[in-house]
């Protein structure tokens, strides 16, 4: 009787432990930092920046939004519905921060 309850429970406690190992395992195939594909902030603010008067301030504060929000808005201006994070950055005064 006492056998059966020692295998009974060695059985139980293999298949927690084999039931743990396999949620794991997904976890270890993805590469970190992969699940959200970082865009060419450089080249998104090149395009979206060159109508502007101002060149050096419009690649400026576009890139900071773009790094933060992983997102710029197609055009030379306007489209801000496209990515609403890059649209809802302000300055301090309470402009728009974002190109």
């Amino acid at each position: 009787m006492a056998l059966s309850k020692l295998l009974v429970s060695s059985l139980l406690a293999s298949l927690l432990l084999f039931h743990l190992v396999e949620a794991y395992q997904p976890a270890l195939a993805q590469p970190q930092g992969s699940v959200l594909k970082q865009i060419d902030c450089k080249g998104a603010c090149a395009a979206r920046c060159r109508l502007a008067s101002r060149q050096n301030m419009c690649h400026r504060a576009c890139g900071s939004c773009c790094r933060r929000c992983n997102c710029v808005p197609p055009g030379t201006a306007g489209n801000q519905e496209k990515c609403p994070c890059y649209a809802s950055l302000t300055t301090h005064g309470g402009r728009r921060k974002c190109p």
